[in-house]
């Protein structure tokens, strides 16, 4: 009787093993590409609410190039990067490039995301929310996201390894998007 009992019983932990290792194996597949991004495809609608209280909408930015990127005062690769997406964005923001910044610092820290962005080229505000419809919970910074002048989706950031800007990776990218 006793086995009869057990046979069950181990079966059902079984069970229930294995639905706990296959959620722990999908998990992280949901977490990282939680979002409904398709290259090529109209780019989701995003709004910058900057720090001097202005709204920027992605799609009053039809014409122009536009870099959505998101970033961290306390993310060492982020302050790498910004300089030379700063530096970037002035040299060609006469052929018609945008970058939009948008911080996930907390607003407690707004006095640290004003210094930085004080030294940018580019409009910046605080994120709020890291969930962001369209591109998913903002889980790894920096993260940034390339969209052409009629507004399609030409480079999802989730999927760049690494995914910080080079000089290289802005050339390769962006700056045929500008000569078109």
């Amino acid at each position: 009787m006793h086995a009869a009992i057990t046979s069950p019983a181990r079966r059902i932990v079984a069970c229930l093993w294995r639905l706990c290792l296959l959620a722990c194996l999908v998990a992280p597949l949901n977490a990282a590409y939680a979002n409904d991004l398709v290259v090529g495809a109209p780019a989701p609608p995003i709004a910058l609410h900057t720090l001097d209280g202005k709204t920027i909408d992605l799609q009053a930015l039809r014409g122009k190039v536009v870099i959505v990127t998101f970033w961290a005062t306390w993310c060492e690769p982020c302050r790498e990067e910004l300089p030379l997406l700063s530096r970037y964005a002035r040299e060609h923001a006469d052929q018609g490039l945008v970058v939009l910044g948008f911080s996930l610092d907390a607003p407690e820290d707004l006095d640290k995301v004003r210094a930085v962005a004080g030294k940018l080229e580019f409009p910046v505000g605080l994120l709020g929310d890291p969930h962001v419809p369209g591109y998913g919970r903002i889980w790894r910074l920096p993260v940034s996201f390339t969209i052409d002048r009629s507004g399609r989706l030409v480079e999802d950031g989730w999927k760049e390894r690494p995914p910080e800007w080079t000089a290289k990776r802005l050339e390769r990218v962006v700056t045929p998007l500008l000569e078109r």
